[in-house]
């Protein structure tokens, strides 16, 4: 059995995908578990290469009762406390990151400057294990009872500094509706009254807002089958980059260059501004707009949108 930590969100499992496929290439006779919250288990079926999923959030320990793993693999950090974590499991080899700390001396040294994908594809090619960091695609949910060919605006995501104004997404919602797009407006339930206040300020019905009302697999299917997606730099842009569904993805406190949608993919496009940059750290202050997100204009978001969507038409063949 190879056991797989990566007890994190939407965005830190999507990357993780081209690292979970290599894993199932090399070791098609083993099977394949994932430790992550037990709420994404709808979103690791997506993935297609998983097995099974061992509930577990952050670096809470791991409730594992089961033989000990033939390879423990760290997705989730660099260590200590997480290498500790699967160290408890007692696997006949732990991959991961160097780490003095946690006493493990195997394995690469750690860059703080490295996209999230091939991080933990450059680390799982350390152990001769082979990955594409280009294979990000998730498998596309049916949309049953979810509107398709909308375009979804999302303005929410982790801390403030990650979050352009909510006058501003009204506004950019309003231009769109005006441009004949459908327009929903998604998020968490906890940022319920944040997308109101979008729909709110574009003058759209109380039945574009989503935020709540669906799980995590029917925001999965709206995603895949919308026509266009503009959110902050969160979940759902990566979900974008999954279904190859176009996509403007509006950066503050985190480069791009870490955490934004492939390059070579110009039917998403990573708007950012150098303001105020603090690396790939959030700022102190997680209360207060990113200074480069502030800078970044609505006309500068319709622009991107209507390239991104043309450049993206007939180009989205993902798996059914």
């Amino acid at each position: 059995m190879i056991l797989v930590l990566r007890a994190l969100g939407v965005g830190d499992l999507a990357t993780a995908v081209p690292a979970l496929r290599g894993l199932r290439a090399a070791f098609p006779e083993h099977t394949l578990t994932v430790a992550a919250p037990d709420w994404l288990t709808p979103l690791v079926e997506l993935v297609g290469d998983v097995d099974n999923v061992v509930p577990t959030d952050g670096l809470d320990p791991v409730d594992w009762a089961g033989p000990a793993p033939y390879w423990a693999v760290n997705l989730h950090g660099r260590g200590p406390q997480s290498h500790r974590l699967l160290a408890a499991a007692d696997p006949e080899r732990l991959c991961g990151y160097h780490c003095a700390e946690a006493g493990h001396h195997d394995g690469p040294a750690w860059r703080a400057e490295e996209h999230e994908v091939r991080r933990w594809c450059r680390l799982l090619s350390w152990y001769g294990v082979e990955c594409d960091p280009d294979d990000l695609d998730l498998h596309r949910p049916a949309p049953r009872r979810v509107p398709v060919g909308v375009t979804v605006v999302h303005p929410g995501g982790k801390g403030t500094a990650r979050r352009w104004s909510a006058a501003r997404f009204g506004t950019l919602a309003r231009e769109l509706t005006r441009a004949g797009h459908r327009v929903v407006v998604t998020g968490s339930p906890d940022e319920r009254d944040l997308t109101e206040r979008v729909a709110s300020s574009a003058g759209l019905p109380a039945t574009a807002v989503l935020a709540g009302r669906l799980t995590l697999v029917e925001l999965a299917a709206v995603v895949a089958h919308a026509r266009l997606v503009l959110s902050t730099d969160t979940g759902v842009a990566h979900l974008a980059t999954a279904y190859r569904t176009p996509s403007v993805v509006l950066f503050g406190p985190i480069r791009p260059q870490l955490w934004g949608p492939p390059p070579d993919r110009p039917w998403h496009r990573a708007l950012h501004r150098a303001a105020g940059f603090t690396g790939a750290r959030e700022p102190a202050d997680r209360s207060r707009i990113h200074p480069g997100l502030a800078a970044i204009g609505v006309d500068e978001v319709l622009a991107a949108a209507d390239e991104v969507e043309r450049v993206g038409r007939g180009r989205r063949a993902v798996a059914a």
